[in-house]
């Protein structure tokens, strides 16, 4: 099985330049599934129902979250409502929606993915690795292609999750810092890793912020309000290809550019 990673998706910018590729991507790389981190697809900060429609409409699977999927209040219906919008799985019980999910692909094989969150940095939520552990070896029951989404900010618990995962995950790929790193490799358990897939958005920006806002912030340390950034944008990516035991066998990065 080959499943295409895309890093969060960014804006319109993001999702503009997600529309013009992944079809192409689907047929050109033969891709049996597409995951999406969409925690920033709606403004650059959150998800709503007609955005995540517009992804589901240009080729994506599975979306992704992280801490701003609920930047948008009606963002909590649809986690309730669509199965194929996930949040992390280690949110307190009686959080809006799911984290893990089995969903059939096109070839009629299952995936499985699961989102987590980390803690380093970020909220103080319930223990992901404890969690993660738990829900993907139940993944794993159902189907032996498993692709975790570790949303988090610091790389020391993303390689830490890496190596607690190898073996039961297919894949465990990071998000949220929105930089593309250059350590993919696949663990000796069969688990293809890299640190954070990076970003689908604005390329000159600030991980996808107007770069003028985010200077003013460091530099005066008051408040502004962030917008996503005008001009030429990327795709950040990874393709995995995934043997019919649920090891990994390859792991790709993808960066493309547009005007």
């Amino acid at each position: 099985m080959k499943v295409l990673f895309v890093g969060d998706v960014t804006g319109k910018p993001g999702r503009r330049i997600l529309a013009d590729r992944l079809p192409g991507l689907r047929r050109s790389l033969a891709l049996d599934a597409v995951v999406a981190n969409g925690e920033n697809a709606a403004g650059g900060m959150g998800l709503t129902a007609g955005v995540a429609a517009e992804l589901f409409g240009c080729g994506v699977d599975v979306l992704t979250g992280g801490n701003h999927i609920w930047q948008n209040r009606e963002a909590y219906d649809l986690l309730d409502a669509d199965p194929r919008v996930l949040r992390p799985a280690n949110y307190p019980p009686g959080a809006p929606g799911r984290g893990a999910g089995v969903f059939e692909t096109a070839s009629g094989a299952r995936l499985g993915v699961l989102n987590l969150q980390g803690r380093v940095f970020m909220a103080t939520i319930d223990d992901p690795f404890r969690i993660g552990r738990e829900l993907a070896e139940g993944l794993r029951a159902q189907t032996p292609v498993v692709v975790v989404d570790v949303h988090a900010e610091a790389t020391s618990e993303k390689v830490a999750l890496g190596w607690h995962l190898d073996g039961v995950a297919s894949a465990v790929i990071g998000t949220h810092t929105h930089v593309q790193t250059a350590d993919e490799r696949v663990l000796p358990g069969g688990t293809a890793y890299i640190t954070d897939v990076g970003m689908t958005g604005p390329r000159d920006g600030v991980i996808g912020m107007a770069r003028e806002t985010i200077l003013e912030r460091f530099l005066t340390q008051l408040p502004v309000r962030f917008e996503v950034a005008p001009g030429p944008v990327q795709l950040n990516a990874v393709v995995v290809t995934v043997a019919a035991d649920g090891r990994a066998t390859a792991i790709e990065r993808l960066q493309l550019t547009a005007d």
